[in-house]
């Protein structure tokens, strides 16, 4: 596996490659053939990032199969999918601010694509020469707004509503993976890829024949399920073969 991770260190915002708990600053570019410092980076100061700052987020709705069925919906023939703003990535350790605490406000654990080449039109075949790589996100949804609006910019797009990170796993077969959700400790979604409606080259292959993908694009998938957030949760997505990801609700 190689894990590549966004960071900061005073003024200083660089990717690096992590290692046993330890980082290695990378040359070059991160998306083409980069190389990578020989010595560890002294940790004392450094600020983990989410992991990608993409231009677009594309989110992917009614996808996995035992969702589909549990919300007894018949299956979709193409993707559904939306975007959310990029303003709402927070990084592994971020805080989620709830805008609303009387509004219900759910989560949900998400397997991200992360896009590495400009693409249009390209084949499923095709798909994984554009993919950089993989990484946990959450979903986070004021459902309040959703049902009254009936459209989902607004309710999936506020600041601090897409966690992310807190690394990119670039070399990962993403079509066999256990993802889960923990609440507190309590697991509260539980799904595999092998679920998935359209796997990740067909929503890669399809999203690229509507719009025009650029670098660090990232592409969420919704798992089965969705829980209310409560001020204090502590939220932890596991992803198999990934860094999990977790993120406390302020």
């Amino acid at each position: 596996m190689a894990a590549i991770g966004r960071f900061q260190k005073g003024d200083d915002i660089f990717f690096a490659k992590v290692v046993d708990g330890e980082l290695f600053h990378l040359q070059g570019d991160v998306f083409g053939s980069p190389s990578y410092d020989k010595k560890p980076l002294p940790l004392r100061g450094v600020k983990t990032l989410t992991p990608v700052a993409p231009s677009k987020v594309i989110a992917v709705g009614l996808n996995y199969a035992d969702h589909a069925r549990e919300t007894g919906k018949s299956l979709p023939k193409e993707p559904l999918f939306w975007l959310k703003a990029p303003t709402s990535l927070i990084p592994d350790g971020g805080k989620v601010e709830i805008p609303f605490p009387a509004h219900r406000t759910d989560y949900e654990a998400e397997l991200a694509i992360v896009i590495g080449r400009k693409m249009r039109n390209v084949t499923p075949a095709a798909a994984a020469r554009y993919i950089f790589g993989y990484t946990a996100a959450q979903d986070i949804t004021d459902r309040t707004i959703q049902q009254a609006e009936g459209q989902w910019a607004r309710c999936k797009s506020f600041d601090t509503f897409t966690p992310m990170g807190p690394y990119v796993e670039t070399k990962i077969d993403p079509h066999d993976l256990t993802i889960q959700l923990f609440q507190n400790g309590q697991l509260r979604q539980n799904s595999n890829t092998s679920q998935l409606i359209f796997d990740c080259y067909q929503l890669v292959s399809f999203i690229s024949t509507n719009l025009t993908s650029c670098r660090e694009i990232s592409s969420l998938r919704h798992p089965q399920r969705d829980w209310a957030d409560c001020l204090g949760d502590r939220l932890e997505v596991r992803i198999q073969g990934l860094s999990p990801l977790v993120n406390t609700v302020k």
